[in-house]
């Protein structure tokens, strides 16, 4: 019986290495940040003792809204920074 040829295995190819350094935020990255949080914590606080009137007069609880989405762009940026 004729004997069975041996596979020859490819040589090992080790993956490509990967960035020494750890990644890190631009230098704006954190003043940004928390200004939109500061930002939109003041505008709500305004909202309030103003009964809706300002920031924005007109819009009444709008203004409320308006607040919550910087503070919500701030958290979101918290999420990315390194």
């Amino acid at each position: 019986m004729p004997e069975s040829s041996s596979r020859k295995k490819a040589a090992y190819i080790p993956p490509p290495a990967k960035s020494s350094g750890p990644k890190v935020n631009p230098p704006w990255f954190v003043p940004v940040m928390l200004t939109l949080m500061v930002v939109g914590l003041l505008w709500v606080v305004v909202t309030y003792l103003t009964q809706s009137q300002y920031p924005i007069p007109g819009i009444s609880q709008w203004n409320l809204l308006i607040g919550f989405v910087f503070i919500i762009a701030g958290f979101g940026m918290t999420t990315r920074w390194r």
